[in-house]
């Protein structure tokens, strides 16, 4: 029997899509098998969504996931960028959620390093003006490699990296988050640990996945068990 019948809103990471994050990995044919109505969405710039160039026009990526929410709340799953939109969502309008994943965030979110957001987006320009990626850091490198994924828009992609930063994201801001939320990552992710990201909710939890770095985690086992066990979308 399934457990629950909650929407699930999927929400991919930078230079991703919900095909490429979601449907290839095979993670919707999981929530399908059980019944489990899915919601996939593209943030703008990626996927089946409008690229614009201009940094200015991702200054809110919240919206497109407003736009598709249903009237009743959902459970959510964001991946890296996909995580960071949704808890901003979730600060925000916290009623529209029942439970919530974040994959791929942590020590990020309260401690952020500017040199290295500065390092990608100069990668990123190196390798659209044709330079030689080989010789750029590795996580940098990574960047650039998943940028260049078939049907992804480096100057957009580029123009996401260079938004504007927002209001910050704080443990005194998640508090808000009053649902139950898991943070998902890996203990290679460049963003681990996340046990004070998980400790700002007031009913936060953390799973570590052991030798799982950034780009893996939305395709690691240990991911799908842990987030479906979470929601309660199991047979």
């Amino acid at each position: 029997m399934t457990r629950t019948t909650t929407p699930v809103v999927l929400i991919h990471g930078w230079g991703g899509s919900f095909a490429s994050t979601w449907e290839r990995s095979g993670f919707t044919a999981l929530l399908q098998d059980a019944d489990v109505p899915v919601i996939g969405i593209d943030l703008l710039g990626h996927g089946n969504a409008p690229k614009p160039h201009d940094p200015q026009a991702y200054a809110d990526l919240t919206q497109r996931i407003v736009d598709t929410l249903p009237d009743e709340p959902v459970d959510a799953i964001g991946f890296s960028l996909g995580a960071m939109t949704l808890l901003r969502l979730a600060i925000d309008h916290p009623e529209r959620f029942h439970r919530i994943v974040l994959a791929g965030i942590g020590s990020n979110l309260f401690d952020r390093d500017e040199s290295a957001t500065a390092a990608i987006i100069a990668g990123l320009d190196t390798v659209a003006a044709g330079g030689d990626s080989s010789t750029l850091d590795n996580t940098v490198r990574l960047f650039t490699q998943y940028a260049g994924q078939p049907g992804n828009d480096i100057a957009a992609l580029t123009a996401v990296m260079r938004r504007p930063a927002g209001v910050p994201i704080t443990p005194e801001a998640c508090a808000a988050v009053t649902c139950p939320v898991l943070v998902v990552v890996g203990d290679q992710d460049f963003v681990y640990p996340a046990d004070e990201l998980a400790a700002a909710f007031p009913d936060g939890r953390c799973e570590t996945l052991r030798g799982v770095d950034h780009f893996a985690t939305p395709e690691s086992f240990g991911f799908f068990d842990a987030a479906l066990e979470f929601l309660d979308a199991v047979c």
